[in-house]
């Protein structure tokens, strides 16, 4: 999709109430499946929270608590990603020391 398309879908769907976008979401689901479009993958966490929030519109919960919910996932998702970077970079300056470590005992005492 280009940017200019894309950027007007997002314009009208940041102005459009929650309802009324998961009827576009259902139609552009209903899309993919007629013509054997398949999206691009999410992160694991992210098919999670999908399914958690295809589920309750399953079960007809309000908007409002869909809603809540899944502001609650969306910041226990960033916190996790948080979590995992910081997780990252530990473990990258563990290596880098360990490198480091290893010229310092190959080089010749002087």
């Amino acid at each position: 999709m280009n940017d200019l398309l894309n950027e007007r879908i997002r314009r009208k769907l940041d102005v459009m109430p929650d309802e009324q976008a998961y009827q576009v979401l259902d139609y552009i689901e209903f899309l993919e499946s007629k013509y054997s479009q398949r999206a691009a993958g999410a992160p694991a966490f992210q098919k999670v929270a999908e399914t958690l929030e295809d589920t309750m519109r399953a079960g007809r919960v309000p908007i409002t608590i869909i809603r809540g919910t899944m502001d609650a996932v969306g910041k226990a998702g960033r916190f996790l990603e948080g979590l995992a970077a910081a997780g990252k970079a530990a473990v990258d300056e563990a290596k880098k020391k360990q490198v480091d470590k290893q010229v310092e005992e190959t080089k010749p005492p002087q």
